[in-house]
C-alpha cells in the first residue's frame, strides 16, 4: 500500500480527490453549523414580557386533562393560555369547561364542527392568535408536556426588542423499542440541523409544539395566507418567510423542552412524516440545496473511501483523513446530541449517522406527499 497514487494513476486521484472533497464538506459542515449547538451559551432569561400560549386542539381530552394544567401551572410573572377546541367529537369541551372555572387564565374558544371548514390547525391558529390578549406567542400542541415548570420562563425569556421568533425545541419521551429510537434519531437529528442552521444565520423551520413569535410578526406576514391551502407550513414556510434581518434566535435549554408521546406503530409515524414532507416542494432551492449538501456529501465520502480501499489504492492517507474526520464529528456532534438530552445515541454516533443519512431519503422519496387536511 502507497501512501500517494502514482501521478500516472489517473483514476486513483480522481477518487482521492472526490474523497477528500467530500470529507473537507463533512468538517466544514461541522465545524461551521454542529459546532453552533455543541458550544452555545446558555443565558439566563432576563425577560418576562406577558404571554398568551397558544394551543390548537381536537378530540384530545386525555391529553388535555393530563397535560394542560402542566401549562397553566408555569412558573411565570403573568400569561394567559388560549385553548382553540377544533371540531372536536369528544369530550373536550367539558374538560375545558371545568379547567376555566379552576385557572382564570385560561381562555378557551371553541368552534363548532361544520363539514365548510378544513380541519387542519391553521385556522384555530389564527382565530387564536387573533384572539390573544398579549403580543408575545408561546406555541405548543395539546399532547406536548413542557420539561419543567420553567418553560415557559425560558421561551418567553429570549424575547427582546429585536428577537421576536424564538425557535424551541420538541423531543420525544424514551420508551423501549426500534420504533421510538428510531423517531428520537429522527427528531435530533432535525432538531441539530434546523437549530444549528438558525444560529448559522440561515432558518428554515421551527416545531409547532415548541416555538414562539410576536404578534405583529404574525399580522404583519398576514399569518398563513401564502400556504393556507397546504396542510403543514405553520413551522416552517412561516418561519421561512418571517425569520429575517436577525429577528430570531434559538432557546436549547432542558428546562424549555415540550416533550411528546411518539408514534406506536411504523404506519402511523410513516402517514406522520408523509404529512410533514408536503411543505418542501414550496422551500428555495438555495435551502433544499443546504439541506441535501451534508447526507450526499458523507455518502459520496464513504462510498469513495471504500473505492479506495477494495482497489488496494492508497489507504494510508485516506484512512488518517477518515479517521481524523470522524473523530472531529463524534467529539462536535456528540456535544450536541448531549445537550439536546440524546445521550443514548453518543456511543454509535458515526453508525447512527450513517444510518439517517440512508433512511431519510428513503423516507422522503418513498412517502405520498398527500395535501388531505386531515387532523385527529
Amino acid at each position: 500500500m502507497e501512501f500517494f497514487p502514482d501521478w500516472e494513476d489517473k483514476f486513483s486521484w480522481a477518487v482521492l480527490i472526490v474523497f477528500l472533497s467530500m470529507t473537507f464538506i463533512q468538517l466544514y459542515w461541522t465545524l461551521f453549523f454542529h459546532a453552533r449547538i455543541a458550544f452555545h451559551r446558555q443565558k439566563s432569561p432576563v425577560y418576562t414580557p406577558p404571554v398568551s400560549v397558544i394551543i390548537a386542539a381536537r378530540n384530545e381530552e386525555d391529553n388535555l386533562y393530563k397535560l394542560l394544567p402542566k401549562i397553566l401551572e408555569q412558573d411565570y410573572p403573568k400569561f394567559e393560555v388560549v385553548v382553540v377546541n377544533h371540531q372536536s367529537s369528544d369530550d373536550s369541551s367539558f374538560i375545558l369547561k371545568a379547567y376555566e372555572r379552576t385557572y382564570r387564565h385560561l381562555k378557551v374558544i371553541e368552534i363548532e364542527r361544520s363539514k365548510h371548514l378544513r380541519p387542519g390547525k391553521k385556522l384555530p391558529l389564527t382565530i387564536a392568535v387573533k384572539g390573544a390578549t398579549y403580543e408575545h406567542l408561546v406555541f405548543t400542541d395539546a399532547d406536548c408536556e413542557p420539561s419543567s415548570k420553567n418553560w415557559l420562563r425560558e421561551m418567553a425569556g429570549k424575547f427582546s426588542e429585536k428577537k421576536k421568533v424564538v425557535l424551541g425545541y420538541g423531543p420525544y419521551i424514551k420508551e423501549k423499542g426500534l420504533l421510538n429510537k428510531i423517531i428520537r434519531l429522527d427528531t435530533v437529528m432535525i432538531g441539530l440541523s434546523y437549530l444549528s442552521m438558525a444560529k448559522a444565520r440561515t432558518p428554515y423551520m421551527g416545531v409547532g409544539r415548541n416555538m414562539a413569535y410576536t404578534k405583529t410578526v404574525f399580522d404583519e406576514n398576514k399569518g398563513f395566507k401564502s400556504h393556507y391551502a397546504i396542510q403543514s407550513g405553520d413551522d416552517d414556510l412561516f418561519i421561512q418567510e418571517v425569520a429575517k434581518n436577525n429577528n430570531y434566535t434559538v432557546c436549547i435549554h432542558p428546562d424549555a423542552f415540550c416533550y411528546s408521546q411518539a408514534e406506536k406503530t411504523w404506519s402511523e409515524w410513516y402517514k406522520q412524516k408523509s404529512r410533514h414532507f408536503t411543505t418542501t416542494g414550496q422551500y428555495k432551492v438555495i435551502k433544499k440545496t443546504l439541506l441535501g449538501i451534508y447526507p450526499l456529501s458523507l455518502l459520496i465520502m464513504y462510498l469513495s473511501f471504500g473505492t479506495l480501499y477494495w482497489s488496494n489504492m492508497v489507504i494510508w492517507m485516506p484512512l488518517g483523513v477518515l479517521a481524523f474526520t470522524l473523530i472531529l464529528k463524534w467529539w462536535i456532534q456528540g456535544k450536541a446530541l448531549y445537550r439536546l438530552q440524546e445521550k443514548e445515541f453518543l456511543w454509535f454516533l458515526p453508525f447512527w449517522d450513517l444510518f439517517y443519512t440512508i433512511l431519510a431519503p428513503l423516507l422522503f422519496y418513498t412517502s405520498e406527499k398527500t395535501t388531505e387536511t386531515t387532523w385527529r
